[in-house]
């Protein structure tokens, strides 16, 4: 619509239209960041559930020759450490039934640690019955590159990336080379594309952190040839000397990278993004059950249905009644029997 005054013409309303554009333009810019951490975990969920072989942990040659031999001392221990994984997964899923969009919005703050605490439990109940104890991030780190690239795990989570600063290559992910979109996955190669960019900017973040910690260490920064001075600058040769310190970088690391968000200010960018955050939870959820269940399986094959089962039985009722045992019914026993062990067969208690 049109003012006419004179010769001149103004327009009606369009200032307004054009200052609605520009705010929508620039909150869409705002929710990108949040929009691609999004993506990723969906992404990962979503290739989860289209691989075929995503529970085929009785064919696994690692899950069949896992035998340990444990003591009481151990099978405590492990108790502990199961119990504070499904208490914080308890708590993960009672998140997603309280509320809608805006309670789930200001959520993250405590759905992030949530889901990372949940898995992190769960792995350090898994690497007990191989004997390996602790409770440092590093340690946790660099077992499960280990374990991963060995073959612990299904290849749905199976993927990793290694190699040189921004010489990455990503593994178990053919199709990871493509080019992902700011969009949802809705096919493979979309989740796998998506599932590549987050292992590499990962792996290039955690190369950076070494970087920095090395270099502002007098004793183990690299210097310069000519004046002996700490390198301010980092051709690629320099960081292919800290290679060997990023270790592989593997569904774990992805998960630490919540735990990061939630303890600085990018939690408020997710916070004030506009994205689906109760599918954020749930990819979140899916991708801790998941994780979870694989770790409980191990746990269950090291310690024997009978005591695992005793262990399940021995929980809090909304625990005991609740996720757990269903896990326990539908996933645990039946990649047992397959694997071959009776409802009899019990851990060998070391002295």
């Amino acid at each position: 619509m049109q003012l006419v005054k004179g010769n001149k013409q103004f327009e009606l309303f369009e200032p307004v239209a054009q200052s609605e554009s520009a705010e929508q333009d620039e909150n869409w810019k705002k929710s990108i960041p949040a929009q691609v951490f999004l993506n990723h975990f969906f992404a990962i969920s979503f290739h989860i559930k289209q691989s075929g072989n995503a529970f085929d942990l009785p064919g696994n040659v690692r899950f069949a020759g896992h035998k340990p031999v444990l003591n009481a001392q151990d099978v405590e221990q492990i108790g502990r450490h199961l119990l504070n994984c499904w208490s914080t997964e308890h708590a993960l899923r009672a998140t997603g039934q309280l509320g809608g969009d805006v309670f789930m919005r200001n959520a993250l703050h405590w759905t992030f640690p949530q889901a990372y605490y949940s898995a992190f439990a769960g792995i350090q109940a898994f690497l007990h019955t191989l004997g390996i104890r602790g409770n440092s991030e590093a340690l946790i780190r660099r077992e499960i590159g280990r374990l991963v690239v060995r073959g612990y795990y299904p290849e749905a989570i199976g993927f990793y990336a290694a190699g040189h600063y921004d010489q990455f290559s990503v593994q178990r992910l053919p199709l990871a080379k493509y080019k992902p979109g700011l969009q949802l996955a809705t096919q493979e190669l979309e989740a796998q594309a998506q599932i590549g960019q987050f292992l590499r900017t990962t792996r290039r973040l955690i190369a950076q952190q070494v970087r920095q910690r090395v270099q502002s260490d007098p004793e183990e920064a690299l210097r310069s040839t000519r004046t002996g001075d700490v390198l301010q600058k980092f051709s690629q040769s320099h960081w292919n000397q800290l290679t060997w310190r990023f270790g592989y970088t593997t569904y774990f690391d992805l998960l630490c990278r919540l735990r990061i968000s939630a303890n600085h200010r990018e939690i408020e960018r997710f916070v004030e993004a506009e994205i689906d955050f109760k599918l954020f939870h749930q990819s979140l959820l899916e991708m801790v059950e998941y994780l979870n269940c694989m770790h409980e399986a191990y746990v269950a094959k090291a310690l024997g249905l009978e005591t695992y089962r005793k262990l399940v039985a021995s929980l809090p009722p909304h625990l005991r009644d609740g996720f757990v045992k269903k896990r326990l019914v539908e996933k645990i026993e039946p990649m047992l029997r397959l694997a071959g062990q009776t409802d009899q067969e019990n851990i060998e208690l070391s002295a």
